[in-house]
């Protein structure tokens, strides 16, 4: 599965990846198994150190090896690919390794209904501002909010999501949009239903940024499903949860709703997975602003 890496210091000025390469650190690359294309923004996680990484625009990836243990299993988690483990021992040669993971094929369905029978419906959040607060992620950390089909409408494709970007920060910075069905241990954000890389940017701040989703066809679950917003790392920059312990967020900020009872926000981190989030505010609990706009049967 492992093949030495050669690497040509011109392409694409990757020469100060090899230079800060040294010892008790894993790097690498994560690519395709049958194309062996570079796959961006995988996430590299060490299951028992808790740490991880993000893989870059072209695949590469730089962390430390683990310091509680000994040995350790390397999980690789990227969109629309088999989750892939691999052994590592502490003091084992891991520099310049290729990671090459299977593809794991999203199966949409194909609906067809008599458009004058299909209407527009919003689920989650409807307030036109936001609350009090900002929600700023680091690279591959993603905050995913359950839009519920509470009414039990017969649902159709998903039309577009949106998201409430602050207008802090900097809100015109790309992310990653995350669908998920709510089939985790305790309906946490689990299956992918977006299979493809959908990376959009916001043209401004302090506003509804949409998303349209038409072309790709998903049927929404009767019971709701996640709508995610992943923060992603742009160019050769690289992240890594265990040697830049320090780094400072950036990117768009997500804002707040107060406008449910119940906690309906999960935040993912790498290395450490989904948590909810039950911050509260008087009777109302912190939500991440996000909606869905989906086909209603009638």
């Amino acid at each position: 599965m492992l093949k030495r890496l050669l690497f040509i210091l011109s392409v694409i000025g990757l020469s100060p990846f090899i230079s800060r390469a040294q010892e008790g650190r894993i790097t690498g690359r994560v690519v395709d198994a049958a194309t062996q294309s570079p796959i961006p923004f995988a996430s590299i996680n060490l299951r028992e150190e808790q740490t991880g990484a993000l893989t870059n625009e072209y695949g590469y990836f730089q962390m430390a090896m683990p310091t509680k243990v000994t040995e350790d299993s390397i999980i690789v988690m990227a969109l629309g690919y088999k989750r892939t483990a691999l052994f590592v021992k502490r003091g084992t040669n891991m520099e310049e390794v290729i990671l090459q993971i299977p593809k794991q094929p999203i199966q949409l369905a194909n609906i067809v209904v008599e458009a004058s029978k299909v209407r527009p419906l919003m689920l989650g959040a409807h307030n036109s501002s936001p609350g009090a607060g900002m929600i700023q992620g680091m690279p591959g950390s993603q905050y995913a909010f359950l839009c519920k089909n509470e009414k039990a409408k017969k649902l159709g494709f998903i039309r577009s999501v949106a998201f409430y970007i602050g207008e802090n920060g900097f809100p015109r910075e790309p992310f990653r949009v995350r669908l998920y069905k709510a089939d985790g241990n305790y309906n946490a954000p689990n299956s992918d239903m977006l299979g493809e890389s959908v990376i959009v940017s916001a043209a401004r701040g302090g506003e509804w940024f949409t998303v349209d989703l038409t072309s790709y066809n998903i049927p929404a679950p009767e019971e709701g499903f996640y709508v995610a917003m992943e923060w992603i790392v742009s160019g050769d920059k690289f992240y890594t949860t265990n040697f830049m312990d320090n780094y400072t967020p950036y990117g768009q900020i997500l804002r707040p709703t107060f406008e449910f009872k119940d906690s309906r926000t999960w935040s993912y981190a790498i290395g450490r997975g989904w948590n909810l989030v039950t911050l509260a505010n008087g009777g109302s609990r912190f939500n991440a602003m996000m909606r869905a706009e989906v086909d209603e049967y009638k």
